[in-house]
Protein backbone atom coordinates (compact mmCIF):
# COMPACT_ATOMS: atom_id res chain seq x y z
CA UNK A 1 0.00 0.00 0.00
CA UNK A 2 1.66 3.26 -0.95
CA UNK A 3 0.44 6.06 0.65
CA UNK A 4 1.65 10.02 1.15
CA UNK A 5 2.40 10.75 5.06
CA UNK A 6 3.14 14.37 5.88
CA UNK A 7 5.13 16.13 8.89
CA UNK A 8 6.49 19.25 9.77
CA UNK A 9 3.36 21.75 10.61
CA UNK A 10 3.46 23.88 13.73
CA UNK A 11 2.73 26.94 14.91
CA UNK A 12 5.71 29.81 13.93
CA UNK A 13 6.20 33.42 14.82
CA UNK A 14 6.61 35.73 11.66
CA UNK A 15 9.30 35.29 9.99
CA UNK A 16 10.75 32.19 11.01
CA UNK A 17 10.98 28.99 9.20
CA UNK A 18 9.08 25.51 9.21
CA UNK A 19 10.33 22.54 7.06
CA UNK A 20 7.64 20.08 5.85
CA UNK A 21 8.46 16.61 4.60
CA UNK A 22 6.19 14.13 2.52
CA UNK A 23 7.62 10.98 2.64
CA UNK A 24 5.93 7.99 -0.10
CA UNK A 25 5.58 5.09 1.60
CA UNK A 26 5.34 1.52 0.46
CA UNK A 27 7.51 0.04 -2.62
CA UNK A 28 7.50 2.99 -5.55
CA UNK A 29 9.65 3.14 -8.47
CA UNK A 30 9.94 6.92 -8.64
CA UNK A 31 8.48 10.10 -7.79
CA UNK A 32 7.46 11.81 -11.13
CA UNK A 33 5.63 15.15 -9.82
CA UNK A 34 4.99 16.30 -6.69
CA UNK A 35 2.92 19.50 -5.63
CA UNK A 36 2.69 21.06 -2.21
CA UNK A 37 -0.65 22.46 -2.41
CA UNK A 38 -2.20 25.15 0.90
CA UNK A 39 -5.74 26.37 1.84
CA UNK A 40 -6.30 29.02 4.24
CA UNK A 41 -9.30 29.53 5.89
CA UNK A 42 -12.24 31.02 3.98
CA UNK A 43 -9.96 29.95 0.63
CA UNK A 44 -9.26 28.06 -2.25
CA UNK A 45 -6.86 25.37 -2.67
CA UNK A 46 -3.96 27.32 -4.23
CA UNK A 47 -0.58 25.98 -5.30
CA UNK A 48 2.49 26.68 -3.87
CA UNK A 49 4.92 25.26 -5.78
CA UNK A 50 6.19 21.50 -7.67
CA UNK A 51 9.19 19.83 -7.69
CA UNK A 52 9.35 17.19 -11.39
CA UNK A 53 11.53 14.48 -12.08
CA UNK A 54 14.54 16.66 -13.15
CA UNK A 55 14.17 18.86 -10.01
CA UNK A 56 12.82 21.51 -12.07
CA UNK A 57 10.61 23.83 -9.73
CA UNK A 58 8.25 26.29 -9.74
CA UNK A 59 6.97 28.43 -7.39
CA UNK A 60 3.49 30.56 -6.80
CA UNK A 61 4.70 34.15 -6.90
CA UNK A 62 4.13 34.92 -3.07
CA UNK A 63 6.70 32.22 -2.06
CA UNK A 64 9.15 33.12 -4.41
CA UNK A 65 12.28 33.31 -2.88
CA UNK A 66 11.19 32.03 0.32
CA UNK A 67 9.87 28.47 -0.41
CA UNK A 68 12.43 25.88 -1.55
CA UNK A 69 11.62 22.54 -2.77
CA UNK A 70 13.76 19.79 -2.55
CA UNK A 71 13.81 15.77 -2.61
CA UNK A 72 16.27 13.04 -1.23
CA UNK A 73 15.68 10.27 -3.37
CA UNK A 74 16.76 7.74 -1.25
CA UNK A 75 14.36 8.53 1.29
CA UNK A 76 11.39 9.12 -1.47
CA UNK A 77 10.99 12.32 0.57
CA UNK A 78 10.44 15.76 -0.88
CA UNK A 79 10.58 18.78 1.35
CA UNK A 80 9.05 22.26 1.36
CA UNK A 81 11.20 24.51 3.27
CA UNK A 82 9.55 27.83 4.32
CA UNK A 83 11.51 30.80 5.77
CA UNK A 84 10.15 34.53 6.20
CA UNK A 85 6.87 33.05 7.29
CA UNK A 86 4.19 35.77 6.72
CA UNK A 87 0.63 35.53 8.55
CA UNK A 88 -0.47 34.67 5.32
CA UNK A 89 0.97 31.48 4.67
CA UNK A 90 -1.07 30.15 6.97
CA UNK A 91 -2.99 27.53 6.50
CA UNK A 92 -3.40 23.29 5.54
CA UNK A 93 -0.29 22.33 3.66
CA UNK A 94 -1.21 18.89 1.34
CA UNK A 95 1.00 17.14 -0.96
CA UNK A 96 0.19 15.50 -4.11
CA UNK A 97 2.42 13.52 -6.62
CA UNK A 98 1.95 11.70 -9.33
CA UNK A 99 4.50 8.24 -7.95
CA UNK A 100 5.06 5.15 -10.41
CA UNK A 101 5.02 1.79 -8.98
CA UNK A 102 5.31 -1.90 -10.00
CA UNK A 103 2.12 -3.01 -11.25
CA UNK A 104 1.50 -6.95 -12.54
CA UNK A 105 0.94 -4.95 -15.95
CA UNK A 106 4.38 -3.20 -15.65
CA UNK A 107 5.46 0.28 -14.56
CA UNK A 108 2.36 2.45 -13.91
CA UNK A 109 1.81 6.05 -12.66
CA UNK A 110 -0.94 6.87 -10.45
CA UNK A 111 -1.99 10.12 -8.03
CA UNK A 112 -1.68 10.34 -4.47
CA UNK A 113 -2.54 13.32 -1.63
CA UNK A 114 -0.91 13.32 1.51
CA UNK A 115 -3.55 14.00 4.68
CA UNK A 116 -1.95 17.69 5.26
CA UNK A 117 -0.59 19.53 7.76
CA UNK A 118 -1.51 22.73 9.71
CA UNK A 119 1.07 25.87 9.13
CA UNK A 120 -0.20 28.56 11.50
CA UNK A 121 1.88 31.89 11.05
CA UNK A 122 0.94 33.97 14.15
CA UNK A 123 2.34 38.07 13.96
Amino acid sequence: QVQLVESGGGLVQAGGSLRLSCTASGSIFSINVLEWYRQAPGKQRELVGSIRSADTTNYEESVKGRFTISRDNAKNTVYLQMSSLKPEDTGVYTCHAELSRSTDWGIRSFSYWGQGTQVTVSS
